[in-house]
């Protein structure tokens, strides 16, 4: 019986250090994938996709990165609307104390020589709660690559097809889930929207 006991306790101590190696490999590799993560959210806006350079709008703004969201349109030199827009946007996720933020879907509302994308996500504040929102940017294709439309870009006849297109787009599920995800936050936190209004005309 003790001969039995003790081969058992070396293959418990053997287990455990091969454990433990394990356990330093997975550590390692955890941490290498943690530093691709982070360099690839560093990266540049992808162009490729309505969606993509749509998304890095979005991660721009939520970081702060003003340069990044300019890349988002084709223009050399912006507009000062454009210019308005951007820092608008960084205002109002700087108002939220925004940490970061995920995003839920991104996807096509209607495409026709342009494309309509909404964009649904969270900003993570600093609480941890995350406070849903949603967006809707129009986006052109120039030399095979995608960007935003600047503000003076959109025309009358563009704009009134948007507003079209967004009416229909407020019966889907991606919407309707939006606004309940919205009004559970705001039942929780009463008095939110107030609070942000007064950081913005403070």
């Amino acid at each position: 019986m003790s001969a039995n006991t003790t081969t058992v306790k070396v293959k418990k101590t053997d287990l455990s250090g091969t454990s433990t190696a394990y356990k330093a490999v997975a550590v390692v590799i955890l941490i290498l994938l943690v530093i691709v993560l982070a360099a690839r959210g560093c990266g540049k806006i992808s162009h490729r996709t309505p969606e993509g350079v749509v998304e890095g709008y979005i991660k721009a703004a939520a970081a702060g990165k003003n340069k990044k969201m300019q890349s988002c349109y084709s223009a050399d030199k912006l507009s000062d609307e454009a210019k308005t827009e951007i820092s608008s946007t960084i205002k109002y996720f700087q108002a939220h104390g925004v940490k970061d933020v995920n995003i839920d879907s991104c996807g096509s509302i209607s495409e026709n020589k342009n494309s309509y994308v909404y964009i649904r996500y969270n900003l993570v504040l600093e609480n941890e709660q995350e406070y849903p929102c949603i967006s809707t940017y129009l986006v052109k294709v120039q030399d095979k690559k995608y960007y935003l439309y600047a503000p003076s870009e959109i025309s009358d006849k563009i704009s009134q097809q948007a507003a079209k297109d967004y009416q229909k787009f407020m019966t889907t599920k991606t919407y309707t889930d939006y606004t309940k995800a919205y009004e559970v936050f705001l039942k929780k936190n009463p008095g939110y929207e107030d609070k942000i209004a007064g950081k913005l005309n403070g």
